[in-house]
């Protein structure tokens, strides 16, 4: 609680100059590593400028072995890819490795894939090279951290290559992590036609596929709408003693409903009642979200209601889905009751979103819940306070 209000009156004080004490300007009492990540992450959330997005990393003294940290490596990773450092990204990284506790294989793995997310794939296959001057061994798992960097920097002919390539130059054996990788490369780029080559690939050498390879697979033919594969797909499942779980039916639910095919979701949801399966918050989330885009909201409502009524926690992403949905279809009443619900979960829609909510339940005379609304939001992010108050003083008057 005290690292709370004392974060709370820096960001409140706005961003001083930059010195040695950035994340702690009060030099009488000194910050925990923990509390340096929290920190320098909530300061890497609003920060644009390169050079002192760089010297927070650097006071905050990242750790990849941290998962705290490790979220500040990719905040600041996509910051500065924002603003093109990519020289500052290149250094950064490179002050890292050079870390002796940095010398791992797993620590290397983590700058490979941060790598990708910047889109140089030329250092990240540069890094991968290197590994052995830095007396660390290469093995699979560098090489999937490699591909993934791949995909995440969208180059997916590279990805091909490496694969088709480096296991036979570097002596290493691909194992199910390699080929999923892979797979879910072709898939995002729209080639998931190449997972049957993969699929053969792999029964060829004994390396049998799991939920996770079909459920990639599945969402790949779903997006390009090639529902006959989906058929070959599922009878594959089944040849290898597979049985699709919640989580295949999520991804077969999903996929329909982005193509705003909602109702034979639904009808897939009906036969997974029928057969005794539990569907979960993410099965009624898909649902809600499809049937909300194709502007059929009482059936959305419907479905949060018998969500709630099986027992099921609402994800905050289905929250947002359905409050933003049921503000365009002027539904405000029932859209502040579920806003309310969410932000006693701790969940906030964004700034356009309440916004036109607190509009909507002023227009149809219900100003004193969108005040109420008002103050909720300005206790809950005092950096919009200015606007919420500029709002609020924009509302009808209400009366004595």
């Amino acid at each position: 609680m005290a690292f709370r209000r004392k974060f709370r009156s820096l960001m409140i004080q706005g961003h001083r100059q930059l010195s040695t004490s950035i994340l702690n300007p009060d030099s009488k009492s000194s910050l925990t590593s923990k509390e340096k990540s929290r920190t320098a992450l909530a300061f890497l959330r609003f920060e644009k400028n390169p050079e002192r997005i760089l010297e927070i990393c650097r006071e905050a003294d990242l750790t990849p072995e941290s998962p705290l940290d490790r979220i500040a490596y990719s905040k600041a990773i996509s910051k500065l890819k924002e603003s093109h450092c990519y020289d500052g990204i290149r250094s950064f990284i490179r002050e890292s490795v050079a870390r002796s506790e940095s010398r791992t294989e797993r620590c290397i793995s983590r700058f490979i894939v941060l790598y990708g997310q910047a889109g140089l794939v030329k250092d990240a296959i540069q890094l991968f090279a290197e590994m052995p001057e830095m007396g660390i061994v290469r093995n699979v798992k560098t090489l999937n951290s490699l591909l993934f960097s791949c995909i995440l920097a969208e180059d997916y002919g590279e990805m091909k290559r490496l694969f088709e390539e480096f296991p036979s130059k570097y002596g290493l054996v691909p194992n199910l992590d390699t080929y999923n990788t892979v797979l879910k490369g072709f898939c995002d780029s729209g080639s998931t036609n190449l997972s049957h080559r993969i699929l053969a690939e792999m029964e060829k050498k004994g390396i049998k596929p799991n939920g996770k390879t079909f459920a990639t697979v599945l969402t790949g033919f779903y997006t390009e709408e090639k529902f006959h594969d989906v058929g070959k797909i599922m009878e594959l499942m089944r040849s290898y003693g597979i049985s699709p779980g919640i989580g295949i039916y999520n991804v077969r639910i999903q996929g329909l409903c982005k193509l705003k095919r909602s109702n034979e979701a639904k009808a897939l949801l009906d036969g997974i009642l029928c057969r005794g399966m539990t569907p979960n918050s993410a099965t009624f989330g898909h649902l809600i979200y499809g049937f909300c885009r194709e502007g059929k909201l009482d059936v959305a409502k419907n479905l949060f209601k018998e969500m709630i009524d099986m027992g099921l926690k609402p994800e905050a992403e289905c929250y947002f889905t359905l409050i933003y949905y049921l503000c365009r279809g002027l539904d405000f009443e029932v859209a502040s009751n579920i806003c309310e619900e969410a932000m006693g979960n701790g969940w906030v829609p964004n700034f356009t979103t309440m916004k036109s909510l607190v509009d909507g339940l002023a227009s149809i005379g219900k100003t004193a819940e969108a005040k109420k609304i008002i103050r909720l939001v300005k206790k809950k992010f005092l950096r919009n306070a200015d606007k919420w108050k500029e709002i609020e003083e924009g509302l009808p008057k209400l009366e004595p």
